[in-house]
């Protein structure tokens, strides 16, 4: 891939749509939500993060904290900077760059090699946005057969689309379903489809 990927303005309905299970609430309600279902899980688990505020409520809790894998955010939430400590908790940090409403190609091969190191990784976008690179992460992650993998991100609200969006967390189990459905949007967004 050589070119960047963007969505086509008539196709952003389908890339609204949460990848996984929307857990709806504010942060407060969420989080201790999100809890609740990890820790019924009876494998072991492995986190993955698109977005800062979810990164910083995870990084807050010590029950989430410790499964974290892998992050990335740009220091940025509705588009104003935001200030925390992300970078003391991780091993590796790696800037890159992620033009708004696209996904660089780089992106891809990138994220392959962060993933099979096993650091604690935090990618940081120096200039452009993180929202979309949730779809390389899908992709490139290896599914697992000695752990569950789940990729978190925030959902804003989104209220001009019928049915509306409240806000949350999405919470994607990755499995070979969201694996197909990833790789159906990339498709869109390179026009073979």
């Amino acid at each position: 891939m050589s070119d960047k990927l963007k969505i086509n303005s008539n196709q952003r309905q389908k890339y609204s749509q949460p990848l996984g299970d929307l857990i709806a609430g504010t942060r407060l309600e969420t989080i201790p939500r999100v809890i609740e279902i990890l820790k019924n899980v009876k494998s072991k688990i492995q986190i993955y993060l698109v977005g800062d505020i979810v990164t910083k409520d995870f990084l807050n809790n010590p029950f989430l904290k410790d499964l974290i894998q892998i992050s990335i955010i740009d220091e940025k939430t509705k588009r104003e900077s935001i200030n925390a400590d992300f970078e003391s908790f991780f091993e590796e940090i790696i800037e890159f760059e992620n033009p708004e409403g696209t996904i660089n190609p780089d992106s891809f091969d990138l994220l392959k090699k962060i993933s099979v190191t096993e650091k604690r990784t935090l990618l940081k976008i120096i200039r452009g946005e993180e929202d979309l690179l949730v779809l390389p992460l899908t992709l490139v992650l290896p599914l697992s057969k000695t752990s569950k993998r789940y990729i978190f991100y925030g959902q804003p609200p989104i209220t001009d689309r019928k049915p509306p969006l409240p806000e949350g967390i999405v919470m994607v189990e990755l499995n070979r379903h969201v694996k197909k459905l990833v790789s159906r949007l990339i498709a869109i967004m390179q026009n073979k489809t």
